[in-house]
């Protein structure tokens, strides 16, 4: 069994937190993916408890139906059910939660590559152009840095962005064509203002980070095609 995100309704409040405590333990030992052969000494130590209160435990979680057990005379098979694996579910998502909105700003790395110029075309156009320096202060230089994301918790940042609200830029039409909405995140490259540009319909998948700022970024710092670059959003 895999443990699918997408989170059901569950109250924590009401669940006592040692279960899902003890729940993560055996998921840790493979309980989601095959199923855990475990003992209640070997349980009681990873818990910290005693041997009586990690039985305790294994008794109480199978009788809510969030694990099944077979028992042998050397111990114990346990089996996370679909319903452990929504309670760990909800776990991660309020912890993620929580973590998240506790987060002000991030710090995104990656690869200075040269791009479509799809991002220069956007934003001199003078329906984005001018939300832009109203919304973030700048007049933006038509360009945009591209960086491409490699690291996993670069990675995990940028999709971040997809879920965090920003500062909307609302498409346009100018009679010929219309232009789909984007939206933009106020960030610092070194000491100098900038913005994460996350447009609608773009080329780019989620491992590209595109940004703009008052200057032209690749001039001002020195940076060619392969130099990595640190980028400071800000999400609040």
């Amino acid at each position: 069994m895999s443990l699918n995100l997408d989170s059901k309704n569950i109250d924590l409040a009401s669940i006592d937190p040692d279960l899902w405590f003890t729940l993560l333990h055996l998921a840790r030992r493979g309980g989601l993916r095959k199923g855990v052969f475990i003992s209640t000494p070997e349980l009681a130590k990873d818990l910290g408890t005693s041997q009586q209160t990690a039985s305790r435990r294994i008794l109480e979680l199978e009788a809510k139906g969030y694990i099944k057990r077979s028992v042998t005379r050397k111990g114990q098979i346990v089996v996370i059910t679909e319903k452990g694996a929504d309670l760990l579910r909800a776990v991660y998502v309020a912890l993620h939660d929580s973590i998240s909105e506790a987060l002000k700003s991030i710090v995104i790395t990656g690869e200075v590559f040269t791009g479509l110029g799809e991002g220069a075309y956007y934003v001199s156009l003078n329906g984005y152009r001018l939300q832009i320096k109203e919304k973030l202060g700048f007049d933006p230089y038509p360009g945009t840095l591209n960086l491409k994301l490699t690291e996993p918790s670069d990675l995990y940042f940028r999709e971040l962005l997809n879920h965090r609200a920003g500062i909307l830029i609302k498409g346009f039409s100018n009679g010929k064509r219309t232009y789909g909405s984007a939206k933009a995140f106020k960030a610092k490259v070194k000491d100098i203002d900038a913005a994460v540009l996350l447009i609608e319909r773009t080329h780019y998948g989620i491992d590209i980070l595109e940004v703009i700022a008052p200057v032209n970024l690749r001039q001002a710092l020195g940076l060619r095609d392969g130099d990595r670059v640190s980028v400071e959003v800000q999400l609040t």
